[in-house]
């Protein structure tokens, strides 16, 4: 398969993952809008910082080496011993539920009672419900390792969906239950979502006419609990060690980047395939899409495993590490928590829904097209070619979208906060919280794009060696992340991140200058803009601020919907500008738009 073919297939994949991920998304925010209404900013970072923070740590600590081990290799291997390995996460997790669980409650401040109210129950059951969620384990590795791609994104979504309805329920009819109501609905999200898996391989191991019972190395329900192997060996040595090996490599770095949630090398191991179903399909794919996704991206179990080079990519949310420093620093309360979470989720949006399906997609695009780790004057030099003009067209992309976010974003965060959440969030440091992450949004999108090349060019020991200086850079994150929250307020968390993104998106741009210096190709034009729209970004940006001074956000609805209508005219100014100055990124957008068209009836 051509590259424009597989570059046609990675841009209708971008797009049709977003349309899906907005669409879940959508139900999601729209129930919690309307439980902020209900609740107190202290509950709030009670619930999102500190007992959920308490959660992922115990199921980090429980199943994570568990899953990279089990999941590392082929389906070809003794199912039984991998089985009762994965058994082992659940009295893991009891311990780690425990031990932490007395952290939180005798070592950590404790909210005030009459504030947020059940805070001992709240601990005792969201560590019940990590251990719930561990029951499942077995399960969803052998999902994943069999390509279940339906059954993940149905459990997943069903189990969040359910937990939101519930806890709004709970909300408007029994408000004074405090931190039962969320303790609750995340006990009853992992039942779910437990559940889901559980009967799903019910129903199929007792459906002998089913087609996928033969790729399945089981062939009753009983089969996935403990059991004795003939051999005599309750579990396989080899895939222990290599647990506690990638224990042992993980540990230190989850603390300093992500939280415990997911590792640099989280996709170590594993084929593209499979990175594409945990990562990418977290939307609302279906499995027929996806196997036609992969079969025409020309992507096999056996190719080389391409995913193994490659850390978590930029278009991510917010690193996970300030959550840390909020719970055993107490660089701010619990109040100023509560909405430096909700502004950290609710900018993390377009991150997650517009910047993280397009770097999925093409990082898998750049890793077909590209030989990794070979000088592009050594390799085909249509492909070359091919890449860089994609790398260009999506660079200005980011930035154009980025530069939007930036521009519009400081004049209409009040009113987003206001619409959202009310006065809660609408007033004190919400506004300039949301207005600093719209800086680092952009930050976010150019880091995506240079990140998701870069990781795909780069040869197995300059990932390696990059890994190193990411693990550098999130210890001086954390550093300077609490220096600036003492200094400003939860602001600061904004600005360390921004200032850790900056050298992320610089190593970046150095490694393509380096790659494309002996070819005639400049991908890094994608970053200039003309000044004609450099100049209409400009103007807009000083419009709205001022239609926000005098229009929002006391002055009613009439003034507010004037204000909107004038940032709706400078918005699509700018958006005309746009599109009659970058008129190669337009045909950039419609040719392989229409690409997967004609391709798909091909294939």
């Amino acid at each position: 398969m051509g590259s424009q073919e597989v570059l046609g297939h990675a841009a209708r994949l971008a797009s049709s993952g977003l349309l899906l991920q907005v669409l879940f998304r959508l139900i999601t925010f729209v129930l919690n809008a309307f439980i902020l209404r209900f609740l107190s900013k202290e509950i709030v970072g009670v619930v999102n910082v500190r007992l959920t923070l308490l959660y992922s740590t115990t199921l980090f600590l429980a199943r994570e080496a568990f899953r990279r081990a089990c999941l590392s290799g082929g389906t070809q291997r003794d199912w039984s011993q991998t089985l009762n390995l994965l058994w082992l996460t659940v009295p893991l997790g009891v311990f780690w539920s425990l031990f932490l669980g007395w952290i939180w409650l005798q070592l950590l401040e404790v909210p005030d009672p009459n504030v947020v109210p059940h805070y001992a129950t709240g601990v005792v059951l969201f560590g019940l419900s990590a251990v719930v969620e561990l029951l499942g384990e077995p399960f969803w590795v052998l999902a994943q390792a069999h390509m279940f791609v339906k059954l993940k994104v149905i459990a997943e979504s069903l189990s969040v969906i359910l937990k939101s309805v519930l806890t709004a329920f709970l909300v408007l009819w029994l408000p004074h239950w405090g931190l039962y109501i969320f303790s609750l609905a995340q006990l009853f999200y992992t039942t779910v979502l437990v559940l889901c898996y559980v009967i799903y391989f019910t129903k199929l191991l007792g459906s002998p006419e089913s087609t996928k019972l033969q790729t399945l190395p089981v062939s009753r329900i009983t089969d996935l609990l403990p059991n004795i192997t003939r051999n005599g060996a309750f579990i396989n040595w080899k895939e222990a060690k290599l647990t506690w090996s990638f224990f042992k490599q993980s540990f230190l770095k989850q603390i300093l980047t992500e939280g415990f949630k997911s590792s640099f090398n989280k996709f170590e191991g594993m084929d593209p395939v499979q990175v594409m179903a945990l990562n990418w399909f977290s939307g609302l794919q279906t499995t027929h899409v996806s196997r036609h996704v992969f079969a025409a991206a020309g992507l096999s179990l056996l190719q080389t495993k391409a995913s193994r080079a490659r850390p978590e990519c930029g278009a991510r949310s917010l690193l996970h590490g300030e959550r840390y420093v909020m719970t055993f620093l107490n660089v701010l309360n619990f109040g100023d928590q509560g909405v430096y979470d909700i502004v950290n989720n609710l900018g993390s949006l377009v991150a997650r829904l517009i910047f993280q399906p397009i770097e999925e997609s093409f990082y898998i695009f750049f890793a077909k097209v590209l030989e990794r780790g070979k000088d592009a004057t050594l390799q085909k030099q249509e492909d070359v070619a091919v890449a860089a003009a994609v790398l260009e067209s999506l660079l200005k992309l980011a930035l154009l979208a980025g530069l939007t976010i930036t521009v519009f974003g400081f004049a209409y965060s009040q009113l987003a906060l206001d619409i959202y959440g009310g006065t809660m969030l609408s007033s004190g440091s919400g506004p300039v919280l949301l207005r600093s992450y719209c800086l680092y949004v952009l930050l976010l999108a150019i880091n995506g794009v240079t990140e998701c090349f870069t990781f795909a060019a780069m040869s197995k020991e300059e990932v390696d060696r990059y890994n190193f200086v990411m693990l550098a850079l999130s210890s001086s994150f954390l550093v300077l992340s609490y220096l600036l929250t003492r200094w400003c307020g939860s602001v600061g968390f904004i600005l360390a991140n921004c200032f850790n993104m900056g050298i992320r998106i610089t190593q970046s741009l150095c490694f393509i200058h380096r790659y494309y210096r002996r070819s005639p190709h400049r991908p890094l034009a994608g970053l200039h803009l003309s000044p004609v729209l450099l100049g209409t970004f400009a103007l807009s940006g000083g419009v709205t601020a001022v239609s926000e001074v005098f229009l929002c956000c006391e002055q009613g609805w009439p003034a507010r919907l004037a204000h909107i209508a004038v940032g709706a005219f400078c918005l699509g100014a700018t958006l005309g500008t746009a599109f009659l100055t970058e008129t190669k990124l337009i045909h950039f957008l419609r040719t392989q738009l229409g690409v997967p068209r004609r391709t798909d009836k091909m294939t």
